[in-house]
C-alpha cells in the first residue's frame, strides 16, 4: 500500500475531489424519475466530459449504462471504463467519481413503494454533510436526489 493510501481513506480523496470541483462550472444534469409498483427508477444525463461523484449507497441495486461510454472509479469495481449496453448491481457501500467519455445515460433501480424523491434519497443513500462543497461553490449545493423530472 503506498502513502497517500495509508494517509488517505478513499471516502476522503472523494471528498476533496468533490470540493475541488465546486470550483468548477457546475452542470445542471437532466434526471428521469419514473415510478411503477414498488420501483423506483432513476435515469440519468450525463454530457460528455462530465465528472459526478456520488452518495455512498447503502442497499444493492441494479444500474444500467445505456447509452455511451463512461469512466468509472469505486472502491468495488477499481477504475473500469463502462460502455453502453452495460448491466451491473450496485453494493451496498459503493460512492464512485466517473468521467462521461461520451454522451451518457446511467439508470438506477430501487425496490421501494416511496415516490417522494427525498424520502428515497434518505433509505437508500447515507448522509452526508454538504456544507464544505457548498462554502468553496459559493452556494448551496444539494446532494443531486432531490431535482427531476418525473415522467
Amino acid at each position: 500500500m503506498n502513502d497517500l493510501q495509508e494517509k488517505t481513506s478513499k471516502n476522503e480523496l472523494l471528498d476533496e475531489l468533490e470540493v475541488a470541483m465546486a470550483n468548477m462550472p457546475m452542470v445542471d444534469l437532466k434526471v428521469v424519475d419514473r415510478f411503477t409498483e414498488g420501483m423506483y427508477i432513476r435515469e440519468l444525463h450525463v454530457p460528455a466530459g462530465t465528472m459526478v461523484t456520488t452518495m455512498t449507497h447503502k442497499k444493492q441495486h441494479p444500474f444500467v449504462v445505456s447509452q455511451g461510454k463512461i469512466m468509472v472509479t469505486s472502491d468495488n469495481e477499481g477504475s473500469v471504463i463502462l460502455e453502453a449496453p452495460h448491466t451491473g448491481i450496485t453494493e451496498p457501500n459503493t460512492r464512485r467519481a466517473a468521467k462521461a467519455l461520451t454522451d451518457t445515460i446511467w439508470t438506477t433501480f430501487h425496490v421501494t413503494n416511496e415516490t417522494d424523491v427525498a424520502k428515497i434519497a434518505e433509505e437508500i443513500l447515507e448522509p452526508k454533510d454538504m456544507s464544505l462543497i457548498s462554502a468553496t461553490a459559493g452556494k448551496e449545493i444539494s446532494c443531486g436526489y432531490t431535482k427531476s423530472l418525473t415522467e
